[in-house]
């Protein structure tokens, strides 16, 4: 059974958004353990640099990390897979004695810090998409990829 923690930044505000991820999380459970942790936000204010927001939410982030975590940074400029592909990924990290970490970045994304430790990174595609949004797609994602993983039939 894989073992997946996911670190996001801030709490999502949606209710439906909301509802999807706790709809998938518990169907991705089926699969994995499944840890959904969130880093301490920033506030984004004038006179306030995007770096030193980052920073500051770097640090909660790798608070929330374990050594031996194998990392994949959410990155718009990451790797992008099909569903097999990502698939593929998950099953050969599970493999390992490594837990997954799925980290996802607030409205300004992730850190340089963040993303240079990051063993992978992963883009869910070349369209922008809200952090919250991303949070769902990832989980539904990560769902579909246990499901090809087992060969199991998946419509939704």
């Amino acid at each position: 059974m894989s073992k997946i923690k996911f670190i996001v930044v801030g709490g999502t505000r949606s209710s439906f958004l909301k509802q999807g991820e706790l709809y998938y999380l518990e169907r991705l459970r089926r699969y994995a353990t499944a840890e959904w942790t969130e880093a301490t936000p920033q506030k984004v204010t004038k006179g306030r640099s995007r770096e030193e927001i980052l920073r500051v939410e770097a640090r909660s982030i790798t608070k929330k990390c374990l050594p031996n975590d194998h990392i994949i940074a959410l990155d718009p400029k990451g790797k992008e897979y099909d569903s097999e592909g990502l698939a593929a990924l998950i099953e050969q990290l599970s493999q390992t004695p490594k837990r997954i970490c799925f980290v996802i970045g607030g409205p300004l994304g992730l850190s340089k810090e963040v993303l240079d430790t990051a063993a992978h990174r992963l883009s869910l595609s070349r369209l922008t998409l809200t952090h919250e949004m991303s949070r769902l797609v990832l989980l539904e994602q990560l769902y579909r990829a246990h499901t090809i993983i087992k060969g199991e039939k998946y419509h939704k």
